[in-house]
C-alpha cells in the first residue's frame, strides 16, 4: 500500500471575504477573525443538525410538501433498498473520469446508501434502515486499505463526504454500533492521508476535500483535523469565486504559483473577463462548478452546526456564485461573447438547496434566480457522487 504524508497543520490562513448582513449582503470591509474548531463538537453535526432533522421528521409525519415528495424519492431510490449488498474492495482504483473504475462507483454509492439509510431511520424509526447503514459501513471498514490512480484524491473526498453524515446519525443517535471504532480508524488511516494536504487541481477537488476533512474531524472529535480543513477552505473559496472587490484579478492559492495574469486566465478556463459570481470552473462546465458550490455550502452549514458562523465571511461569495450560475442556467438570454467565448455548458445539478436555505430562508436575502432554479427542480435527488436528498433535509428549514 502506498504511504501518504499526513500533515495536520492547524494554523488558519488569513481571512479574505466580505461581511454578510440581512436582508442585503455586503462584500466589503473584510474583518479577519480566528475561527477554530469548537471547544466541544456537536453531534450529529455533519451536514444536518438534530434540530434540522427533527423539523424534517415533523413535516414528513404531517404529509407536508415538498418534504413528503422528497422523502418518497429517497425511500424509493436504489440507495434505500434493504436488500442492497455492500461491494467493498481492498483497493479502490480510479483514473480520470473514473477510467479505470475498480470500485469507484461502488464505494461512492455505498457511502450515499449508508447516509440514505441513516436518514430514513431517523425519519421513520424503522431499525432495518439503521442496521443496513451499519452493514454498509462495517463492510467497508473491514476491507478497504487504499485508493489509487489519478482520481484517488477526488474519489476519496467524495466518499468521505458521505460517510461521516451516515456515521454521525448512527453513532450519536441510534447507537448500538460495535464497530464504530473500526470505522473511525478507517477514516483516519485510509481516507485522511489522501486528502489532508489539499489539491492544486481544479478548485472543486480541494473544496470537496475540505468538506470531507471537516466531516471526518467532527466524527473523530479531532480539532486539528477540523482546523486543517477550515484552513484549506479559507484559501480556496476566495480563489474559486470572484467578487469585484477582489480587484482586477481573482485571488489565488499560494501553492499554485499563479503569479501572472496569463497563468490565472489559463487556470480560469481561459476566461479573461472577471465579474462578480464567476467561478474558476464556470467556463469549464456547470456540473463541476456545482460540485464546488455544493461543498462551499456544506462546509458553511456544518460550521454553523458546530457553533461557528462563517456566513458573515463567505456568504457573499456563496450567494453570488449561486446567483450567477442560476441566472445562466435558466438560459433566458444569449451568452455574451466575453463570457466563456459565448458558450456555456449548463447542468448545475441538485446543489442549490443548502445555500439557498441558509441565505434566503434563515437570513431573508432575496435570491430570485437561485429561487427559481431551486423550487422548479424539487425534489432534488442525488448527483450519485456526494450530494443527496437536500430538498428533504434543507428545504425551508429554519433550524
Amino acid at each position: 500500500m502506498r504511504k501518504k504524508p499526513l500533515v495536520l497543520a492547524a494554523a488558519c490562513a488569513a481571512l479574505v471575504a466580505g461581511t454578510l448582513s440581512s436582508p442585503a449582503v455586503a462584500a466589503s470591509k473584510a474583518e479577519p477573525s480566528a475561527v477554530q474548531a469548537p471547544a466541544t463538537f456537536t453531534h450529529p453535526g455533519a451536514g444536518s443538525s438534530r434540530a434540522q432533522l427533527d423539523f424534517v421528521r415533523a413535516k414528513v409525519q404531517a404529509g407536508a410538501q415538498p418534504w413528503t415528495n422528497a422523502f418518497n424519492q429517497a425511500k424509493n431510490s436504489s440507495y434505500a433498498s434493504l436488500s442492497r449488498t455492500p461491494k467493498p474492495r481492498a483497493v479502490v482504483e480510479c483514473g480520470s473520469y473514473s477510467n479505470p473504475n475498480y470500485g469507484c462507483t461502488d464505494e461512492r454509492e455505498d457511502a450515499i446508501a449508508a447516509y440514505t439509510d441513516a436518514l430514513l431511520w431517523y425519519l421513520t424509526g424503522d431499525d432495518r434502515y439503521a442496521q443496513k447503514a451499519i452493514q454498509l459501513m462495517d463492510a467497508w471498514s473491514a476491507t478497504i486499505r487504499d485508493h489509487t490512480n489519478s482520481n484517488a484524491p477526488l474519489q476519496t473526498a467524495w466518499s468521505a463526504s458521505s460517510w461521516p453524515k451516515a456515521a454521525e446519525i448512527i453513532k450519536h443517535v441510534y447507537g448500538n454500533w460495535p464497530n464504530a471504532g473500526r470505522f473511525a480508524t478507517m477514516l483516519r488511516n485510509i481516507y485522511l492521508p489522501e486528502i489532508i494536504n489539499g489539491s492544486n487541481s481544479n478548485g472543486n477537488w480541494e473544496l470537496s476535500m475540505t468538506e470531507a476533512i471537516q466531516g471526518i474531524g467532527v466524527f473523530l472529535d479531532d480539532k486539528a483535523v477540523y482546523d486543517k480543513g477550515i484552513a484549506l477552505f479559507r484559501l480556496r473559496v476566495p480563489a474559486y469565486v470572484y467578487l469585484e472587490s477582489d480587484g482586477a484579478l481573482p485571488k489565488t492559492v499560494p501553492s499554485q504559483h499563479l503569479d501572472t495574469r496569463d497563468k490565472i486566465v489559463n487556470y480560469w478556463q481561459k476566461q479573461g473577463t472577471f465579474v462578480t459570481g464567476l467561478t474558476q470552473e464556470t467556463c469549464r462546465d456547470f456540473v463541476h462548478t456545482g460540485y464546488g458550490i455544493s461543498s462551499i455550502s456544506h462546509v458553511l452549514e456544518t460550521a454553523r452546526i458546530q457553533g461557528i458562523d462563517m456566513y458573515p465571511e463567505f456568504g457573499e461569495r456563496l450567494r453570488q456564485a449561486l446567483g450567477f450560475q442560476s441566472k445562466w442556467e435558466r438560459n433566458l438570454e444569449p451568452v455574451p461573447s466575453w463570457l466563456c467565448q459565448g458558450t456555456l455548458k449548463r447542468g448545475l445539478g441538485p446543489i442549490t438547496e443548502v445555500g439557498f436555505n441558509a441565505l434566503h430562508t434563515r437570513l431573508g436575502i432575496a435570491m430570485t434566480n437561485t429561487q427559481v432554479i431551486t423550487e422548479s427542480r424539487r425534489p432534488a435527488g442525488s448527483n450519485n457522487l456526494f450530494v443527496a436528498w437536500e430538498t428533504l433535509t434543507h428545504a425551508e428549514n429554519p433550524a
